[in-house]
Parts: C-alpha cells; sequence; structure tokens
C-alpha cells in the first residue's frame, strides 16, 4: 500500500513523502492517527503543501532542541544513595528519576524513555545521553554520592554546635546573677 505522509514519522519518512507499507500497518495505524493518507492523484496534489509546512516545522524544532541541548549538557544532577563498600548502590538511580529531577531543573517535559540507557548502579559521576531527536543526544552530568557519608560527616558537625550553644546559655546566664549581687 502506498501512503502520504502528512506528518513526520519517525524510521518511517518525513511529511510530504510517498512511502510503501504493508496494508495493516497504513489501514490499521497510520490512516487512522491521521499521519498518513492512501497515495491517489487528488492527494498527490497536496504532497507539495505538506512538504513546505513540515520543513519549516523541522526548521523550528531543531532550533529549540538546539538551545535545550546546550542547557542539558551544562546540567549537572547529584543524587544521594545508599551504597555498599565497593561503591555498588544498594537499589538504582533509574531513568525516570533522572528525567524527573532533569524536568525539574529545566521546566521541561521530557519524556523518561528518552532520558539514559538503563538504570545507575555505582557511585560516582556518569554521563547520561537525552536522545532528542535523530540528531540531538546531549549529554547530562549525574553525580551519585553516598548517602551514609554525608550523614557520618554532618552528624559531629551538629552536635559540635549544640555543645557551644549551651555553653553560650550558661556562661550568659552566670554572668547576670553576678552583678545582682554586687549591687
Amino acid at each position: 500500500m502506498k501512503v502520504l505522509l502528512k506528518q513526520d514519522v519517525e524510521n518511517l519518512g518525513y511529511a510530504g513523502e510517498v512511502r510503501t507499507v504493508s496494508d495493516g500497518f497504513g489501514r490499521n495505524y497510520l490512516i487512522p492517527k491521521g499521519l498518513a493518507l492512501l497515495a491517489t492523484p487528488g492527494t498527490m496534489k497536496q504532497a507539495e503543501n505538506w512538504r513546505i509546512k513540515a520543513e519549516t516545522h523541522r526548521a523550528e524544532v531543531r532550533r529549540e532542541y538546539e538551545a535545550l541541548s546546550a542547557k542539558i549538557q551544562d546540567v549537572r544532577l547529584v543524587f544521594k544513595a545508599r551504597a555498599g563498600e565497593s561503591g555498588k548502590l544498594y537499589g538504582s538511580i533509574t531513568t525516570a528519576m533522572v528525567a524527573d529531577q532533569l524536568n525539574e531543573v529545566l521546566g521541561t517535559e521530557i519524556d523518561r524513555r528518552k532520558v539514559g540507557v538503563e538504570p545507575l548502579r555505582q557511585l560516582g559521576e556518569h554521563k547520561v545521553v537525552v536522545r532528542l531527536s535523530a540528531e540531538f543526544h546531549p549529554e547530562l552530568t549525574a553525580v551519585i554520592e553516598n548517602e551514609d557519608e554525608t550523614e557520618i560527616v554532618a552528624e559531629p558537625v551538629a552536635i559540635a554546635e549544640t555543645v557551644a550553644v549551651a555553653e553560650t546559655a550558661v556562661t550568659e546566664a552566670d554572668e547576670p546573677a553576678d552583678e545582682v549581687d554586687e549591687a
């Protein structure tokens, strides 16, 4: 079956092109979804108009993806997770977690299926690929830190601050009492 594509279809072609597809794919998917029309002489006259519209749309999307790619490459996401002595995580940092944090940082709506390939399971710095389109694959940096190490370091500081505050309060309470006795 020959169809005229109304929109760009990934792994098939661009809008305005005529493609030969299986009957079932054309009849059950492309035509009902409005992605294509049956290639007849009447629809072939519309092909040039769709091609022009699609080229301007692709140029617009390309500019947006270039700007977004530059932003993504500058992103550095930090995750805290529990890990064993060898640096292997007890769980993992999933692509959905990376996508959620990326969307929060950039204020975008990037689909989680386009972020990364597999979950991150090791402490350290990782490069994660974001597949925006066929030609744009920016990488962001994901850093996974051990959750336990930061807690151990933070506890002595918190205890020291508490002791210093308590000593200051005791000293201040003693000083005014001495002045009252002298007066």
